[in-house]
């Protein structure tokens, strides 16, 4: 491959300076790619004490280092008589104004910006050793003045040196701006398509609901008439059979009414409003209990408990965590339910307590990953959905839900809300 630079300079080499093994591994791995010779060092005052011994031709240097940096480097290069004309690129994020001044102060002839695209540095590396013999014809002793921010800077580059690097970082810039102006339009277009995904995906829900709820009920229906008409003709295991049916059509439908209650949850609209969450979830529990009137269960609920948030979702949340509550202490000789709240790092957080099974804490990640389940469905039946829908609705409205548990102790269920999404 040949080069834009006399081929006596071609036998020299380029000097890498990076304290990253695997920055400077990219760099060297592109430079000899296309026919450079190279050499690398990880700080400035080693990279410095070779150069003197044999000059390189050009200088890719890290502005970040231990010791001497990128800056003193290039100062002390530019400054020493028998290395002044070596071009030196500075490699930086930019992401401080002062990064140019301090370039322009320390005689930097470019600025590649971190990640740096290949195609441009060798651009950049080609024009600065094409270009060398016409560096230096400004005048070297002029001290240029300029203010910046309030301050007055000394800037004693020579003039062409100066307009290279501010060249240099025009070009950059534009060339960021061409990429930041693709990615934003990649982002609307996986936006958009995300949206088309989301809108079939609720429209696959439904109709997977109704196809499946309609024969389902059929055959419990079928199971129902079985049992009311047929039972004293069944044997024993007939009888067992049809109660097999029936509460098996009953678990698909709970996990189909779970399932379609997870999908929408995603992105039905929020409307915010005050809630009294105490009134809530005193009417939530007297739904539960009626299901089951013969428990004796010790429920206490404090007074004004207040947050602001989607009714109808929340009420779902409160459904499942006070649910959960009442399903896991089924087995507890005294079992009681506390829902109360206090004040953590000026947030209120919503506690849900109870003496029931509780779990293993090492696997208290898994709760609220949809159909996981910490206990078997003999134990404690259900469809894994519950938690899973609390913890997607708790974070629409823009807050964090979590647990705490022992087995054999009990569980405590924490939310807290923020700003709705």
């Amino acid at each position: 491959m040949s080069h834009l630079f006399a081929s006596g300079e071609r036998e020299g080499y380029i000097m890498v300076v990076e304290d990253s093994k695997s920055q400077a591994m990219m760099l060297k791995s592109l430079l000899k790619k296309h026919d450079y010779k190279v050499r690398d060092f990880e700080d400035g005052l080693s990279a410095f004490k070779a150069a003197m011994e044999e000059p390189p031709i050009l200088i890719v240097s890290d502005i970040v280092m231990p010791g001497m940096d990128g800056y003193e480097l290039c100062e002390k290069v530019k400054s020493t008589k028998e290395l002044k004309e070596i071009p030196i690129i500075l490699l930086t994020t930019l992401q401080d104004s002062m990064d140019i001044i301090k370039g322009l102060q320390a005689g930097s002839d470019n600025f590649i910006t971190k990640p740096f695209d290949a195609k441009y540095l060798l651009s950049r590396i080609n024009y600065l050793l094409a270009n060398r013999e016409l560096r230096y014809q400004g005048t070297s002793d002029l001290v240029l003045e300029i203010m910046f921010n309030g301050q007055k800077y000394a800037i004693n580059s020579e003039r062409k040196q100066i307009l290279d690097l501010l060249l240099s970082v025009y070009e950059n810039a534009i060339q960021q701006n061409h990429q930041l102006i693709e990615a934003q339009a990649e982002l609307r277009r996986s936006n958009e398509h995300l949206i088309t995904m989301n809108r079939d995906l609720e429209a696959f829900s439904y109709t997977i609901s109704h196809d499946l709820r309609t024969p389902l009920n059929h055959i419990s229906m079928s199971a129902q008439l079985l049992h009311q008409h047929y039972l004293d003709k069944l044997d024993e295991a007939g009888a067992s059979y049809v109660e097999t049916i029936h509460s098996t059509t009953k678990s698909m439908a709970e996990m189909i009414n779970d399932l379609l209650q997870f999908s929408r949850t995603g992105t039905i609209n929020i409307h915010p409003q005050p809630i009294d969450l105490s009134e809530m979830c005193r009417k939530v529990m007297q739904w539960i209990h009626q299901d089951n009137p013969e428990r004796n269960i010790d429920v206490k609920i404090d007074d004004n408990l207040q947050l602001t948030g989607d009714q109808s979702l929340l009420m779902v949340v409160v459904k499942n965590l006070l649910g959960n509550s009442w399903k896991y202490t089924s087995k507890t000789d005294h079992p009681a339910i506390h829902v109360s709240s206090f004040q953590k790092d000026g947030q209120t957080v919503f506690s849900f307590k109870d003496n029931g099974a509780g779990f293993d804490p090492m696997r208290a990640a898994n709760l609220f990953t949809p159909f996981v389940r910490l206990h078997s469905q003999e134990d404690f039946p259900g469809t894994g959905v519950g938690l899973a829908t609390a913890k997607r609705i708790i974070e629409r409205h823009g807050g964090r839900i979590w647990a705490e548990g022992e087995i054999g102790k009990g569980a405590t269920f924490y939310f807290s809300l923020g700003q709705p999404k």
